[in-house]
């Protein structure tokens, strides 16, 4: 016997749900990009400090770490990983000798291109449900969403001398 659906057409609009959902979308898009990240033998932060690099050419370590979002710590743990498997290198920032350059190595370009293609396609499947009308309203949604967030965060560390690290660049 046929299950009845439901046809209450009221939806749980509470901040508790749409964090429930979006949660679990993530997990499931996640859920692809770990899958075909998976063969490189990186996790998917060694993946992101590759693909900043293949896309935004040598950084310095600060401004890789802060484009994709790790601390001063994991950002260096991470290059480390990968100028061990000989994808990066560091090279001296002439314009300060403090800082460290990061840029792929001939190895890292041939393979973070090979594997961003491979990567590009397994988001293609892992968002086609949506039509690309679909996708450029949900994009904007969840840009104005964890803008929101972060300037409500920052409020509240503010009484409590926290640093936010909210930037537009973060949303594009």
């Amino acid at each position: 016997m046929p299950v009845a659906k439901k046809t209450n057409t009221k939806v749980d609009t509470s901040g508790m749900h749409l964090w429930l959902v979006l949660w679990k979308a993530s997990r499931a898009v996640e859920a692809h990009a770990l899958r075909n990240v998976a063969g490189l033998d990186v996790g998917l932060s060694d993946f992101g400090v590759l693909e900043a690099l293949l896309h935004k050419g040598p950084l310095p370590i600060k401004d890789l770490g802060a484009k994709v979002l790790l601390t001063s710590g994991s950002i260096t743990t991470a290059v480390d990983r990968l100028e061990a498997k000989g994808l990066v290198e560091r090279l001296s920032d002439k314009q300060d000798r403090r800082s460290r350059i990061v840029r792929l190595t001939a190895t890292g370009r041939k393979v973070i291109k090979k594997a961003f293609a491979e990567h590009k396609l397994a988001m293609e499947l892992a968002v086609s449900g949506l039509d690309l009308k679909d996708r450029a309203q949900l994009i904007e949604l969840l840009r104005r969403l964890g803008q929101g967030a972060e300037t409500q965060l920052e409020k509240k560390q503010k009484g409590s001398g926290a640093k936010g690290r909210h930037k537009e660049e973060a949303w594009q």
